[in-house]
């Protein structure tokens, strides 16, 4: 669980981080966290418990994590003298940063993916803190995060585009072709979506481990330390979301 003042915190330097790290799209950007922004800051990564991050919260501590993950990762594959070329350290963080956007649901009232969990029994035996609303049309993830950055007129490269898509390798089964190459000419042309997956499962392993050892989910270093002050209560149990965006922002 996160508290009050890091989902604050965490909301804060995520926004400063788009601003500085995608300039040229700004405005593009700004319109989608605008419309977006108040379901964002409190959505969960996940919603189930044993998977990472099922917490208010959650996915913007998440994204936070990858995008560390993939600047360290960075330069790993460049210190072991990877082929870096054919991509820019710009494209990377951009496809970390939205490689889950889908994960916010549509826009509008009633268009979030993932809903507070009215069963006690599964909260408690399952580890299902949140349900899937089934209002929504069935999508896949990074289909639905591609859609709402193009909805918004944000533009993206080829690059950017490929990541977002094929980001959990071969954990989706239509990435087969991409990651099981029959010839030389099939094979992923950069290193790009190589390290997004694994700066992802990086992150995600250690957002489970921190829920498996009982812990909050571990900090990044050297975020901002604005905090803001709330009277949220630490439950087990998800609020809504509205009401919690108050109280944490006024």
């Amino acid at each position: 669980m996160l508290s009050a003042e890091q989902i604050h915190q965490n909301w804060e330097t995520f926004q400063s981080q788009i601003k500085d790290l995608f300039p040229g799209r700004a405005d593009a950007l700004a319109k989608l966290y605008d419309d977006l922004g108040e379901r964002m800051a409190l959505a969960p990564a996940s919603s189930i418990s044993h998977f990472h991050n099922a917490f208010e919260g959650g996915y913007v501590d998440h994204i936070l994590r990858v995008m560390e993950f993939a600047n360290m990762l960075y330069d790993v594959y460049d210190k072991a003298g990877m082929d870096m070329h054919g991509f820019t350290k710009e494209e990377l963080m951009f496809a970390a940063v939205h490689h889950d956007l889908g994960k916010i649901g549509f826009p509008g009232d009633g268009g979030e993916i993932y809903q507070p969990n009215d069963s006690e029994w599964h909260r408690k035996n399952q580890g299902r803190m949140y349900k899937i609303n089934e209002n929504n049309p069935f999508t896949m993830v990074p289909d639905l995060s591609i859609w709402l950055l193009q909805k918004y007129g944000v533009e993206m490269t080829w690059n950017e585009f490929q990541a977002i898509r094929i980001h959990d390798g071969l954990y989706d089964e239509g990435n087969r072709p991409y990651f099981i190459s029959r010839s030389e000419s099939s094979k992923l042309k950069t290193n790009m979506v190589m390290i997004l997956h694994q700066a992802d499962m990086m992150a995600s392993r250690k957002e489970y481990e921190a829920y498996r050892d009982k812990k909050p989910s571990a900090s990044i270093p050297k975020r901002s330390t604005r905090t803001g002050k709330s009277s949220i209560s630490s439950s087990n149990k998800p609020m809504n979301t509205k009401d919690m965006f108050n109280d944490l922002f006024g």
